[in-house]
């Protein structure tokens, strides 16, 4: 649905923005800008650009003052750093649905819990059943996590046919999936460990844990502090992707000034502004004031988590896309690619597995009365989109590129994520259209 328009539209430059803005309101907006960077990336891998788009990635990128350099390529600043920063609104998204959304209650909390556990051990034991005794078993973390942005993109498109309540599960299930994900990431895909910056890096956490309890809620006080906190894990060996999770878990969740304070003190101060007057340094001064109470009204971790959507949205995962989905077919037949050991393990782990554990681990929680049945949706509804959270993407990626570093191995994995996500998008979407209440259709 899309936001009311708060400003009057009367400048020049709207009528262009118009059809911009439109598409970022769109809910399926940043899943369609993300399969056409997926697109962008095997047409550039792929075409007589092929040794430039690859080259570009490994352009060496200098950070830092002194003595003080960091030096990496830029697909590493891309996967290490931007990404730091996806997962830091993935936390802050783990951290509201617990407090405030369908993770705080118990009894509504339970399907989607039970079925994304369902959904990260199946496609796990069966990538291992179809690897076990290769060398590429230690890929098996690839075909657990859901794309949120994909999945929720595929569930837009059916508008109002797909219920609220079924749009509410996959959002959760798939917000639980990349706290697997995350742990899944700093277990088992965390190289040699530097005792001594992982030392100074929770010394960080422990200073931003502090800031929380003191009621510090400033904005700059976090990002600075976190900055450091993702140095110390750059330098550390455990990923530093889980620096961002780490930091979204010390951002206060309190507002300075309650809901009854803000509307008794916003209306005075609308009060007092004079409409017409020509010396309108009062009315300034009451705009100025609102927007200092409408800060202190709203919690940081929401206003961090509203200021940095649209970024992760609309640039991170898209830049993320183009520089990792590139994967140069042209040595190798796609059927070739799509039949080696580690495709076939995640094809069946994503595509297979993760509609058979999401669907029977939520059927067993509904009949033995742990959790309840979505409101309005059936059981169809939900097998689609169990068939949905096969769409693995993102994580997936970003995973694999953990997993191997023979990129010749990484090709092969990149071909079976995105073949396995594309089978279990356009299948999920078929079902869940079919699934659609008659009147609905019509």
């Amino acid at each position: 649905m899309a936001s009311p328009q708060l400003l009057p539209s009367n400048r020049p430059v709207d009528g262009l923005l118009k059809p911009i803005n439109a598409f970022i309101r769109m809910e399926a907006s940043s899943g369609i800008l993300l399969l056409i960077m997926a697109v962008a990336a095997l047409v550039l891998a792929n075409s007589p650009l092929s040794k430039a788009y690859f080259d570009t990635l490994m352009i060496p990128v200098t950070a830092g003052f002194g003595d003080f350099l960091i030096q990496k390529p830029l697909l590493l600043w891309i996967n290490d750093g931007l990404m730091a920063i996806f997962f830091f609104l993935v936390g802050l998204e783990i951290k509201r649905e617990v407090l405030v959304g369908e993770l705080s209650s118990p009894k509504q909390a339970m399907l989607p819990i039970l079925a994304a556990v369902g959904g990260m051990a199946v496609p796990a034991g069966l990538y291992v059943l179809v690897t076990g005794g290769t060398p590429f078993v230690t890929g098996w973390g690839i075909p657990m996590a859901t794309d949120i942005a994909f999945a929720l993109g595929i569930l837009a498109l059916l508008g109002s046919r797909a219920p609220v309540a079924l749009k509410i599960f996959l959002t959760a299930l798939a917000i639980i999936d990349d706290l697997g994900a995350v742990l899944v990431i700093a277990i088992f895909y965390t190289s040699q460990i530097k005792m001594s910056a992982l030392l100074i890096g929770f010394g960080f956490f422990a200073l931003l844990a502090l800031g929380n309890r003191l009621g510090i809620q400033k904005t700059s006080f976090y990002v600075i502090l976190g900055i450091g906190l993702w140095l110390a894990f750059l330098k550390s060996g455990v990923h530093a992707t889980i620096a961002g999770v780490l930091l979204a878990l010390t951002v206060p969740a309190r507002r300075r000034i309650d809901e009854v304070s803000f509307r008794d003190r916003a209306r005075g101060f609308l009060d007092s502004m004079v409409v017409g007057e020509k010396d309108d340094r009062k009315n300034q001064e009451a705009v100025q004031a609102l927007e200092i109470l409408s800060k202190g009204a709203e919690t940081p971790l929401a206003r961090m988590e509203h200021a940095l959507h649209g970024w992760v949205a609309f640039f991170i995962m898209p830049v993320f896309a183009l520089a990792n989905a590139g994967v140069d077919l042209r040595s190798v037949s796609i059927l070739d690619a799509l039949m080696h050991p580690v495709a076939l393990g995640i094809i069946a782990g994503l595509f297979v597995g993760k509609q058979v554990g999401v669907a029977i681990f939520s059927w067993l929680a509904i009949k033995l009365n742990v959790a309840e049945m979505p409101k309005g949706v059936t059981w169809k509804q939900l097998y689609g989109v169990a068939i949905l959270t096969g769409v693995g993407f993102t994580m997936s990626l970003f995973i694999a590129g953990l997993s191997f570093g023979d990129p010749e191995v990484l090709d092969r994995a990149k071909t079976g994520i995105l073949f396995a996500s594309l089978l279990a998008g356009v299948c999920g979407y078929v079902l869940l259209k079919m699934a659609a209440p008659a009147e609905d259709k019509a």
